[in-house]
């Protein structure tokens, strides 16, 4: 069967009612529970133990697919485990895994078990097990936990463990407070605030420009920076494609049908005269003529605004038509724009209306809006025409036919790209998300499928050979070369203009004699300055003041004078919620670091025994 653009897309995951269970439903959701790792070279069953507590091959294979389709997710595309691996994504499963083991240990040591009544609510409030009452549907457990290939024995065992780690967790956690002092601390470093002079310098500041590279020079500077002009490694990827765009232009228009069309969006394209209103209700006819009487006599309809307790946002109506004020039309269109129209009856009371804006009428002809009309037309029969040969184009890939059976035979275009995984090329096809998903997936010998695009388009495409990364060739990258290099004197020269300059303050020079300053009068560590790399205000908050420093990042020189430090201030509703706020991220830190102490002393305690062996023969099952 063909794929359609959601089958391979996010799937959403179920909600959890408490923390604990967050792992287990993430894994039932994401449908990772049965993927049947059971049976390993040697028939190993387990990965590692920690005390009397075994980590199943089942259980270590099942976290690791869920964080690597969780990670996977997070990239907006699928690794290998191989990319996994690279990244140790096996080491933190792995460590997680053990740790749960720890605490399960601990919690059989001691003598914590959670009741079957507690168990059972849990599973109640699950998502996943709901009807379509939207109350627990035993029938929908039983088919989940089968479509999981999880047993009812093991799920609850598994859900009633998970609800033991939290109870320990929370004993272990709770009750800890932030130090007064650390969150003194913490507040006056996060709410300080600086004010500082930049000057931003450009080629326009060098005193002598930069002159034009030599022949040599360049060729130096591609042997110095060979990373910089190489290919990378890419997929050679033989792909057939019919898009709407390709057979629009060849698809009929029927003038009645588009006249038809032009008639049912008629509003579209002829849009009446309007006006751009903010409307101020009272609660009586005095109180509405006594505000217009203000405002002939100089009163601001902001201040108007203000002492009824609202704001612009709450009384602006947008862009409406006389049809759209009603019995206020009349008036408010015989207003000037700028003035202010009423009191006018409306639903809501007397009111004024303030014009700030006049919109023409416009009027789109049959004749001006033919084109685009037409354009649309061919674009939706092209997508239908389309749709009805996917199962056509199916079948012939089912029984054997090639790419280039499909191009000779279907009338699908034929073309070849290297494609690099992970990155989105300048060619029509790879602007597709299901074609880069596709030619991320795809491997040599793959048999390839008929994928539907978002736009109804279709596409089947082939893994070729692996194209390794490659150095280009300097006659044919030298245009690249030399911008390169001429970018890299000009950052070399302006660091030494920079230089110049910052000797020349630090010596009482002022640095508006340089060029245009940019005044940033009060900025916060978290501020943002337009125009400016990341870096600009960490560097900025380790000066001292009075102090002159260079900031640099690629395409930007500047030199930076900190004009004043502002103390966080002591007082005030802000002052305390932040304080509120960073007493509780300190508490949540404190508890943290001493669970994870905790869960590390159970494990040293306990003993670790990990079989490696078994460990690759789930990497190795895995995809």
């Amino acid at each position: 069967m063909a794929k359609t653009p959601t089958e391979d897309g996010k799937r959403p995951r179920g909600k959890a009612q408490e923390a604990a269970v967050w792992t287990l439903m993430g894994m039932l959701i994401l449908g990772l529970g049965g993927f049947g790792v059971t049976s390993f070279s040697g028939g190993v069953s387990k990965v590692a133990s920690v005390g009397d507590i075994e980590i199943t091959t089942d259980d270590y294979a099942r976290a690791l697919k869920t964080q690597v389709n969780a990670f996977s997710q997070q990239l907006g595309q699928p690794i290998t485990m191989q990319q996994a691996l690279s990244f140790g994504i096996d080491k933190q499963v792995m460590q997680s895994v053990i740790t749960r083991a720890a605490l399960d240990n601990e919690a059989g040591r001691v003598g914590l078990s959670v009741g079957d009544e507690v168990v059972a609510d849990e599973i109640m409030k699950m998502d996943s097990f709901k009807g379509v009452s939207g109350s627990f549907d035993r029938e929908a457990y039983r088919f989940t936990l089968s479509r999981n290939r999880l047993s009812e024995a093991e799920f609850e065992t598994n859900l009633r463990r998970d609800i033991s780690r939290e109870l320990l967790q929370g004993a272990v956690g709770g009750g800890f407070a932030a130090p007064k002092p650390m969150t003194d601390t913490l507040y006056a470093w996060v709410a300080e605030r600086r004010g500082f002079s930049m000057l931003r310098l450009t080629e326009a500041d060098l005193t002598t420009p930069v002159a034009e590279p030599t022949e040599t020079e360049l060729k130096a500077h591609y042997d110095a920076h060979i990373d910089r002009f190489t290919k990378p490694e890419a997929k050679r990827i033989t792909f057939a494609s019919l898009l709407p765009e390709a057979i629009a232009k060849d698809q009929p228009v029927d003038e009645a049908t588009l006249k038809k069309l032009y008639d049912d969006r008629i509003s579209e394209f002829v849009v009446p005269e309007r006006r751009i209103v903010d409307r101020l209700v009272f609660p009586d006819q005095a109180s509405a003529e006594a505000a217009k009487a203000r405002l002939d006599a100089g009163t601001t309809f902001e201040e108007l605004v203000a002492e009824r307790g609202l704001t612009l946002d709450a009384i602006d109506q947008g862009d409406v038509s006389k049809e759209d004020l009603g019995a206020a039309g009349e008036a408010v269109f015989a207003a000037a724009e700028g003035s202010v129209a009423g009191p006018v009856d409306t639903d809501l009371g007397p009111a004024l209306y303030r014009v700030n804006g006049v919109l023409a009428a416009e009027e789109t002809s049959f004749e001006a809006a033919h084109e685009t009309l037409a354009a649309e037309m061919q674009t939706d029969a092209a997508r239908r025409a389309i749709g009805d040969r996917v199962e056509e184009i199916d079948d012939l890939l089912a029984g054997g036919a090639t790419l280039e059976d499909l191009a000779k035979d279907a009338g699908l275009a034929l073309a070849t790209l290297d494609y690099v995984p992970g990155l989105q090329g300048d060619t029509t096809i790879e602007g597709y998300p299901a074609f880069r998903t596709a030619a991320d997936a795809v491997q040599n010998g793959d048999f390839s499928e008929a994928i539907v695009l978002d736009d109804g388009g279709v596409v089947a495409l082939r893994l070729d050979e692996i194209v390794p990364a490659a150095p280009i060739p300097f006659d044919e990258a030298k245009e690249q070369v030399a911008e390169d290099w001429r970018k890299a004197e000009v950052a070399k020269a302006l660091s030494g203009r920079a230089a110049e300059i910052k000797a020349a303050l630090e010596g009482g020079a002022k640095i508006g004699t340089f060029g245009i300053v940019d005044v940033t009068p009060e900025t916060a560590r978290s501020g943002f300055v337009a125009d400016a790399p990341e870096t600009l205000l960490a560097d900025v908050f380790r000066m001292a003041e009075g102090a002159v420093e260079i900031t640099e990042a690629e395409g930007f020189t500047a030199v930076v004078q900190l004009d004043r430090i502002l103390p966080a201030a002591t007082e005030g509703e802000d002052a305390e919620a932040l304080k509120a706020s960073l007493e509780a991220q300190a508490q949540q830190a404190i508890s943290q670091d001493a669970f994870a102490a905790y869960t590390a002393a159970l494990t040293a305690g306990a003993g670790i025994t990990l079989d490696q062996a078994a460990i690759n023969a789930v990497h190795t099952s895995l995809p």
